[in-house]
């Protein structure tokens, strides 16, 4: 049997358990104890892991260079001569689990690029959410949401994918230029 702490809401519970059941049965409970936030704990058969997110790119290499702005690298290629497509797929440096797979289709794609906004976005946790704003900035990247409060931006990628960073630990003390900045476009 495994045991998962999830906030309320998230996925559906097999048996809810009280504080007093889980603080001997679970380690790590007494840290999710002693929070305000309502959590409930889950007894799980099978556990799913996280393996991607897919998003179509329009131009391959340009979308390569954009992730690799963001500090992504490539961590495989896959070329299909029969379906016409490359897959390129793009993690954050130590965590090959976690990565982006770029589909790029040889034909193109008419459908490109659109709104994107049914796919909602990628999140990525930044050391310092003002310098990776400035940088990006910096290289022509259109902040779409500055980090206004220190902790989180919005950028979109050149398939026009909402990108969300979010500083590590918590927010940053308000600075300028990024306190005055307002949005600019969708995000």
């Amino acid at each position: 049997m495994r045991i998962i702490v999830a906030p309320v809401g998230i996925v559906r519970p097999v048996r809810i358990m009280r504080s007093h059941e889980y603080a001997n049965r679970l380690p790590e409970a007494k840290e999710w104890h002693s929070r305000p936030s309502r959590m409930i704990f889950w007894e799980l058969s099978s556990v799913i892991r996280y393996l991607h997110v897919m998003v179509r790119v329009l131009d391959l290499e340009k979308s390569i260079a954009f992730y690799e702005l963001l500090g992504l690298q490539e961590t495989r290629r896959m070329e299909n001569e029969k379906g016409r497509f490359t897959l390129v797929f793009m993690a954050p440096p130590g965590q090959p689990e976690c990565p982006v797979e770029l589909t790029y289709n040889w034909d193109g794609d008419a459908g490109l690029p659109s709104d994107s906004r049914h796919f909602g976005h990628l999140a990525y946790e930044v050391d310092d959410i003002y310098k990776t704003c400035a940088m990006l900035q910096d290289r022509g990247i259109v902040i779409n949401r500055p980090p206004r409060d220190g902790h989180m931006a919005f950028v979109r990628s050149p398939d026009n994918v909402s990108i969300e960073l979010l500083q590590k630990g918590d927010a940053l003390p308000v600075r300028e230029p990024w306190a005055s900045q307002e949005s600019i476009g969708h995000w």
